[in-house]
């Protein structure tokens, strides 16, 4: 089977609706880990994985059995189960008489997996985001009513997701309502202030209007504006403290410049190992603890480095930087990935930035799927971004990307 060929004909659906999910695949999924020992048992196997698929990667969200994070999605067995058109899902009896896998470390070494079966995790919209799968280091039999519980607790599962990803848009709102609320202080303020200057020159001794009934208003006018200038500053010095707080604490949907780092770090050190890759991450000085929204930035950053670690040579290099500003009431994150890998013409440049897609094959051989850039392309405009591209054949690449992060 030709696995590029095979992909299902909307695939950059799917990724958009994997990516709806602001799903952070290196923290815990609350409600899984149950769900997933539950399917282990079921079936009588030894592993049960909770399987999402991005562009490039198989990340492992939850687990039983197997201590694993993630993979390249071009050696997984889960990328079958994806493609499949029903939720029957896919079982493979021997992995190591199969063609397509017995060469697979997995197989081939520990924990020298034989037995398979895989059910979708589709989405209310019809998209497999991902795969339930049971595997076993012995051959396996499972019944038609097993099959059948698997599937059942795969809707769980995506009901699940759903569920967190619901809770956190919620606490998002609230954030964004704390925004508003400091937006309405400061339309406020330039009138009130007005309204007070306004009183002063009607109450200045020297001012030919001396009617005692403007002077009574003029002073009731800025009695009443001076209480609304303390009841702003005493909102502003509200947000103000949940604005320190926040910098103490981080909250769920939220993280910051050195969080963020460290995830980027663990997320890819199997893929930067495997090419012996220098990676470096550069933050700036300021507003290192400052938090933000972190809705479609892991998304983004995956994507792009695990393109640029696909089209990087061994022993090659990539360099992120990150930056977090403000302007004006926004948080704006601007960051850079470069690296020293094969490059694009200008050609290749203007399709990214248009929407298009075509495939390439990785400095490794990676499989390359064509629509990371193009997935990259639309949640930085969901986010009112602006991404540039510069490269050149032989001499690497450089993305660099603004988007809003409040």
């Amino acid at each position: 089977m030709n696995q590029i060929s095979s992909l299902h004909e909307n695939e950059l659906d799917r990724l958009l609706a994997l990516s709806n999910l602001g799903i952070d695949y290196y923290e815990p999924k609350q409600g899984l880990n149950f769900l997933t020992e539950l399917a282990a048992k079921i079936s009588g196997t030894e592993i049960s994985l909770v399987n999402l698929i991005d562009s490039f990667t198989q990340w492992s969200v939850s687990s039983f059995g197997l201590d694993i994070t993630q993979m390249p999605r071009e050696d997984s067995v889960c990328q079958y189960t994806i493609q499949t058109y029903s939720n029957e899902g896919f079982e493979v009896e021997d992995l190591s008489i199969d063609e397509r896998f017995k060469n697979k470390f997995y197989v081939k070494g520990s924990p020298n997996l034989r037995y398979y079966m895989g059910v979708p995790l589709t989405s209310p919209e019809g998209y497999n985001l991902g795969a339930l799968c049971v595997m076993d280091s012995n051959l396996k039999y499972l019944s038609e009513d097993v099959k059948a519980i698997l599937r059942l607790i795969a809707l769980q599962i995506v009901d699940r997701l759903r569920v967190n990803n619901l809770v956190a848009n919620l606490k998002n709102n609230l954030l964004e309502s704390e925004l508003s609320q400091k937006k309405l202080v400061h339309d406020i303020r330039g009138p009130i202030g007005g309204i007070i200057g306004l009183s002063d020159l009607i109450l200045d001794e020297s001012s030919p209007i001396g009617r005692e009934e403007i002077r009574e208003y003029s002073e009731m006018i800025k009695q009443s504006s001076l209480s609304l200038l303390d009841l702003s500053k005493d909102i502003l010095s509200k947000e103000f403290d949940r604005s320190i707080h926040r910098i103490r604490d981080l909250k769920e949907g939220e993280t910051n410049l050195i969080k963020l780092k460290e995830t980027i770090l663990r997320l890819l050190a199997p893929q930067i190992k495997v090419k012996q890759i220098k990676f470096t991450v550069r933050l700036s000085e300021e507003n290192q603890l400052e938090c933000f929204s972190k809705l479609y930035v892991l998304q983004i950053l995956g994507n792009l480095l695990s393109n640029s670690i696909k089209f990087t040579n061994p022993q090659g290099e990539i360099q992120v930087e990150m930056n977090l500003k403000r302007r004006e009431l926004d948080l704006i994150l601007d960051f850079s990935v470069e690296d020293n890998g094969m490059g694009m013409d200008y050609a290749k440049i203007s399709e990214i930035l248009e929407g298009g897609t075509s495939t390439n094959q990785g400095t490794g051989g990676e499989v390359g799927f064509g629509l990371g850039l193009s997935l990259v392309r639309h949640l930085v405009r969901q986010r009112d971004g602006t991404m540039e591209i510069a490269s050149e054949l032989g001499k690497g690449t450089r993305f660099r990307i603004e988007m809003k992060v409040n």
